[in-house]
């Protein structure tokens, strides 16, 4: 299918859209699985299926058919998007007198616990670094950016792990502004999901990026709206926020704990060692409490409210496949 054609479809869809919203009042254009498949053009898959055995998160059934129908014309559209902005870029740093600066393309990917946004952000970062364009693709984790135990314990958080206050948003708004500004080399502090805390000396070191990936909870939060104050997303070129009804959310994080109880839990030096002695019954009412106390309390107060603020939203079906993809309208 040639981009002709292509363009075509889009604009076929977004007529049809605009009669049934309002002459066009949604921000969104909507794309079911089948129409958003047939954007990847003559996109190459440019990965294997053992290349997913390294990419999926835990509990999750990725399928190379997902990679094709969902994240090839994902990476087909962003890598559209990152040409025009490095020829703007390259078009600004000349009349600004700095010819050589590279400044950084920014992808936001936000979501809840479970939700897959990880796998997500990983197979964008393998998928981006296969075009000729921007070979070196970082993917940074907000979890390091997280304060560490004994800070949020001190201060009472501790239950409140996720939440934005729980972050050091201020050296993460940094981070992120340096990566704006060209700065090179970064280095980003470093998440141990089995200690549940902080590596302590250990950072992850980005030199000259040609596309940053930030993935986490909050990224798409927003400022305020009586003063300037500026946060995470106002860095961002192009964000997206991966969504799911809260009963799947709540299912898919009841399956992974029940899973990291068999594995990762029965490490010694796993902060939830603990819960490795859990019978089936005990762990599935645990993770579910740990849900309503914590995840979907930030979901509900936090994160879903930032949904609409992202420039695409890929909205997954119970079975952890994409079902539907809303891009915002330029």
């Amino acid at each position: 299918m040639g981009s002709e054609s292509t363009l075509t479809k889009v604009r076929t869809i977004a007529r049809s859209q605009n009669k049934q919203n309002g002459n066009g009042l949604s921000p969104y254009v909507t794309f079911t699985r089948w129409e958003w498949a047939h954007l990847r053009d003559a996109t190459p898959l440019t990965l294997a299926e053992e290349d997913l055995a390294t990419l999926r998160g835990i509990n999750e059934q990725l399928s190379l058919q997902e990679v094709v129908e969902i994240y090839l014309p994902l990476s087909r559209l962003l890598n559209l998007y990152v040409s025009a902005t490095q020829r703007l870029n390259e078009a600004t740093q000349i009349f600004l007198g700095n010819p050589n600066m590279k400044v950084p393309y920014v992808i936001g990917v936000a979501g809840s616990v479970a939700v897959g946004k990880s796998t997500t952000a990983r197979i964008l970062q393998a998928l981006l670094s296969r075009w000729g364009n921007h070979p070196k693709v970082d993917l940074i984790t907000t979890d390091g950016f997280l304060y560490p135990n004994e800070m949020l314990e001190a201060r009472g958080l501790l239950k409140r792990k996720g939440f934005p206050e729980s972050y050091d948003r201020r050296r993460l708004l940094r981070f992120v502004a340096d990566i704006k500004s060209g700065v090179s080399p970064l280095f980003a502090p470093v998440y141990s999901h089995i200690t549940y805390d902080i590596v302590p000396e250990e950072l992850q070191t980005v030199t000259n990026p040609d596309i940053v990936i930030i993935e986490g909870l909050n990224v798409l939060q927003g400022g305020s709206a009586h003063k300037f104050n500026p946060v995470v997303s106002d860095y961002f070129d192009f964000s997206i926020y991966v969504d799911a009804g809260e009963s799947e959310l709540v299912r898919w994080y009841v399956d992974r704990f029940l899973r990291l109880r068999e594995t990762v839990f029965r490490r010694p030096d796993s902060y939830f060692h603990r819960y490795s002695q859990l019978t089936y019954e005990e762990a599935v009412a645990t993770a579910k409490s740990i849900w309503e106390e914590i995840n979907g309390k930030n979901l509900r107060e936090n994160i879903l409210p930032t949904r609409e603020r992202a420039k695409l939203i890929l909205e997954k079906g119970e079975n952890h496949s994409v079902q539907q993809v809303r891009l915002r309208k330029l």
